[in-house]
């Protein structure tokens, strides 16, 4: 009997799942020992080598468009934002609260995509994400 088959999203969406809940709680100890900021940074710079030498062993186009290019840039800053947001915020905060309102950033890009990239409205998106509301609802009181 071999193993089962998985999915290669669910496969890599749950190493996503438990490597960024281990890099929150993480990141929350490092928030209590050191200034936030500058554990968001260190946290980047551990980062951004580990991305960059992922490109350089794998077979990824090192092609980069003047379009593609621009979205990733504006993308690296949103992240920066947020990283720097959840670092400041679990100095400060629970980590039950900070880690479980920035996960729904999946309901901003849904949302996004249902309004403004023209994805399909449909009653179980939407079911799923009022779902998703009072979950971080119930899990922050």
């Amino acid at each position: 009997m071999g193993f089962p088959e998985i999915d290669s999203a669910v496969f890599f969406g749950s190493i996503t799942m438990i490597t960024w809940g281990i890099w929150v709680v993480l990141g929350n100890a490092a928030s209590e020992s050191i200034d936030p900021r500058t554990a968001a940074a260190i946290s980047y710079l551990v980062a951004g080598p580990l991305a960059l030498g992922y490109i350089l062993v794998s077979d990824a186009s090192l092609a980069i468009t003047a379009r593609g290019g621009l979205l990733a840039g504006v993308a690296g800053l949103f992240t920066g934002i947020g990283l720097i947001s959840m670092y400041i915020g679990l100095s400060g905060g629970s980590t039950t609260v900070v880690s479980t309102l920035g996960a729904m950033y999946f309901v901003v890009a849904a949302l996004i995509g249902m309004v403004i990239l023209g994805d399909e409205v449909t009653i179980t998106r939407f079911a799923g994400i009022a779902f998703a509301i009072l979950g971080v609802v119930l899990v922050s009181q």
